[in-house]
């Protein structure tokens, strides 16, 4: 059984991608594991690339080695492109499609790659690649700032995640008022089930 693992979560400003690694990494002390996490903002309060990579178990150290991620989890599809280096032929892909356009491509300086020419990539880099618009399920679950917890929800049906959904459930309730936690239970619920039907499982 692998000692590690890891998990490098990004996307840009304002998605939730620090929160989203928070609660794993809480998850998986509430279990009595190792976690360690890092921290990368780009320009965030302007839409900025952000990252956060977490590795739990026998590690001593923040950072993903190259081509050593276990899951890539993109809030945004262009970013999961951005830190490929961190991905291997081993790596699942968990990736919004909902893109957040750039002002420079707003403003013409800049062309957006379609959404079939990124799913390609992934698809021909990783081991397997879950995508779906997690922006929608959000809204559905009744706030559009839960796709990170659509997104997590979507990332507690791969089997290798060595934390439980019981313990993903009680971070979220520690972390959340009552109300809010029932709209990202929800979220949380979507995003799985979503994923579980893309996988056929």
């Amino acid at each position: 059984m692998k000692s590690e693992y890891n998990i490098a979560i990004t996307g840009v400003g304002g998605q939730g991608i620090l929160s989203l690694a928070k609660l794993i990494g809480n998850a998986a002390l509430k279990e009595g594991k190792n976690v360690f996490m890092s921290e990368i903002h780009g320009l965030a309060q302007r839409g900025g690339a952000v990252t956060s990579e977490l590795r739990i178990g026998d590690v001593h150290s923040p950072l993903i080695e190259g081509g050593e991620a276990d899951v890539i989890v993109a809030l945004e599809p262009v970013e999961a492109i951005r830190i490929l280096n961190k991905a291997s032929s081993k790596t699942y892909f968990l990736v919004n499609i909902k893109p957040i356009i750039p002002f420079t491509v707003s403003l013409g300086f800049s062309k957006y790659p379609d959404m079939d020419s990124i799913l390609n990539i992934l698809n021909g880099f990783g081991k397997s690649t879950i995508a779906f618009d997690a922006v929608e399920l959000a809204e559905q679950a009744g706030s559009a700032i839960s796709l990170n917890v659509v997104m997590l929800g979507a990332l507690s049906v791969i089997s290798s995640i060595p934390v439980s959904e019981n313990s993903i459930l009680s971070a979220m309730e520690l972390t959340f008022s009552k109300e809010t936690f029932e709209v990202n239970k929800r979220a949380f619920n979507l995003g799985k089930s979503k994923a579980l039907k893309l996988t056929n499982k």
